[in-house]
């Protein structure tokens, strides 16, 4: 009589690490694919609103620190 050496979870075990491989990819595709959709689509107008946002400082800020000059 031969015995198992091998279970059912183990002989599935390549299938479905490969399958999550795939998934994890394909989600990470996904994501990837419409940031470069989106990015090239925007309209003019929000990429310099945006580029506004970041350069105005946060409301209440003052600075504290001072630059002396040496002559």
């Amino acid at each position: 009589m031969r015995l198992r050496t091998s279970t059912a979870m183990g002989a599935l075990h390549p299938i479905l690490f490969f399958a999550g491989v795939y998934v994890v990819v394909l989600l990470f595709s996904i994501f990837i694919c419409s940031t470069i959709f989106y990015s090239c689509n925007a309209s003019k107008t929000e990429v310099a609103k945006k580029s506004e946002r970041k350069a105005s400082p946060a409301p209440g800020y003052t600075p504290t620190t001072s630059i002396a000059v040496i002559r």
